[in-house]
């Protein structure tokens, strides 16, 4: 069994909340991830930013790699969750130290 926290693969959550499978896909990434007001780069940076304030492991890992494919190196990532630390807390930038060294380890 993988300790690595993940998220239900999307047929499954949109089988148990579907109405938030729809607003997840036409709002969230069909609205607000696609405002050009922001950069979808500084988006993932940002986001990255609270996911780790809020200690969200399970969400964590799919916004880190989409943040590297939004143009956010690995090393400001790093940058980012030891700035953060400082801010939300020790045990959380660890944690999110920890699972982007294991999503990211390849990349």
């Amino acid at each position: 069994m993988s300790s690595k926290p993940t998220p239900p693969p999307p047929g499954e959550l949109r089988a148990f909340a579907p109405k938030l499978a729809d607003l997840t896909e036409d709002v969230l990434f069909g609205d607000v991830w696609e405002r050009t007001e922001l950069s979808k780069r500084d988006r993932s940076l940002i986001t990255c930013a609270v996911l780790t304030a809020l200690y969200r492991p399970m969400q964590l890992p799919n916004h880190l790699v989409r943040a590297i494919n939004n143009g956010v190196t690995k090393a400001e990532l790093s940058e980012m969750i030891t700035h953060v630390a400082f801010y939300a807390g020790w045990p959380s930038a660890v944690s999110a130290a920890t699972i982007a060294n294991d999503v990211l380890k390849d990349v």
